[in-house]
């Protein structure tokens, strides 16, 4: 048994995110006889898991529902959140090709350039 402030300094999260976290139905943990927060190893690895999921970019509503019981549920936020970095790629992929046709590019200006012309008239 660990103490939030334990959880924080090893998972490198300040102890306010995992407060947080737990106000608002992330995360559950058991709390010692004085009120104290006692984090059981399945609630270090529900940390790290929050943790992951926050930095690819999942809100917390999200991550709550990819955790919920119904694995239907979990899979369709999961579905939805794949979708949406695909078209995320997308984008940033156009921005590179763009960007990289701007370094090669032999017109000294982009508005001179059709395929710069063609590139800025893309949604």
């Amino acid at each position: 048994m660990r103490t939030i402030g334990e959880i924080a300094a090893e998972l490198g999260i300040d102890a306010h995110v995992l407060r947080h976290w737990e106000k608002v139905g992330a995360l559950s943990v058991r709390r010692d006889s004085h009120g104290h927060r006692v984090y059981e190893d399945e609630d270090v690895e529900r940390v790290r898991t929050v943790a992951k999921l926050r930095r690819i970019g999942l809100s917390l509503p999200e991550i709550i529902a990819a955790m919920a019981p119904s694995k239907a549920d979990a899979q369709a936020v999961v579905r939805r959140k794949i979708g949406q970095l695909e078209a995320e790629r997308a984008r940033t992929d156009q921005a590179i090709t763009f960007l990289q046709h701007t370094v090669d590019c032999r017109h000294r200006y982009l508005d001179e350039c059709p395929e710069c012309a063609d590139f800025a008239r893309k949604p």
